[in-house]
């Protein structure tokens, strides 16, 4: 069986506003597994954002509680590496240097001896080794969010928690980088959670989908993707992916539906 690594035990999470605290995460009770691809999906301001930002360790709970390896998160680690959906990279920066920042921060678990030799290898992995003298501006959206992960993976974290990471590519990159990620998934092996929008992306890339309701963040639904690894695109066409693809997207739009409703309810 796989090894519990980040548990959730009735998590709930208030932010503090000018009307009192409004809770945006009620009740949640998860657990990541090891290698695990966990895809979160739900309606846009629902506090999907939050639930990964509770396991980066950028968001502490109020009530409940939220650990990794048995022990409380109680703000980031090493162990985990953080992709957003704005590229986050260093414009001043190279793209050699973006990668080699990351290695270099106290948090790195690369020994300096290795620096270089982890940079080449990021480098040739994600296609950007003839651009590894170029700055960020020269780059596409693509080849940023491909430094991106380059920099995050050369960390070598255990997990990596991904916030619409492709969300801003037009549909052709976004398919590319969906499968350069699942062949590095296969090469090097980690535990990821990814929040997005796309129910094909969700049930493409994922080994579990969590449906969560409208704010206040609930889980509604766990799925097991019955799809194994690796995945081809022409598992796209087959009656199998339509019909969960389906399924995902009837239990998203009910809840945009019932969050449409509160809004309209609202005074």
């Amino acid at each position: 069986m796989a090894t519990p690594r980040i548990v959730f035990d009735h998590v709930s999470v208030d932010f503090t506003t000018d009307h009192g605290p409004l809770r945006v995460v009620d009740d949640v009770s998860l657990t990541v597994s090891e290698n695990e691809f966990i895809c979160i999906v739900g309606p846009s301001g629902c506090g999907k954002t939050t639930l990964m930002n509770i396991m980066a360790g950028f968001v502490p709970v109020t009530s409940g509680r939220a650990t990794l390896d048995g022990r409380p998160i109680e703000g980031p680690g090493r162990d985990r590496g953080v992709i957003f959906q704005e590229y986050g990279v260093f414009p001043w920066l190279t793209v050699e240097q973006n990668i080699l920042f990351g290695l270099r921060l106290r948090s790195s678990r690369v020994p300096a001896a290795q620096h270089a030799e982890v940079c080449r290898r990021y480098l040739e992995l994600m296609g950007l080794r003839d651009f590894a003298k170029a700055f960020p501006k020269t780059l596409s959206g693509g080849m940023r969010q491909r430094l991106a992960i380059a920099r995050a993976y050369a960390a070598q974290p255990e997990f990596l928690l991904m916030d619409e990471p492709f969300g801003a590519l037009d549909a052709q990159t976004r398919s590319k980088m969906q499968n350069l990620l699942l062949e590095v998934l296969e090469r090097e092996g980690k535990t990821v959670v990814m929040i997005t929008h796309s129910v094909d992306e969700a049930v493409y890339l994922a080994s579990r989908i969590v449906v969560v309701t409208a704010r206040p963040a609930r889980i509604k639904e766990v799925i097991d993707v019955p799809f194994g690894y690796p995945r081809r695109e022409g598992l796209h066409e087959t009656p199998e992916f339509g019909a969960l693809k389906a399924h995902v997207r009837d239990l998203v739009m009910a809840e945009y539906e019932a969050q449409q409703m509160l809004g309209s309810a609202a005074p």
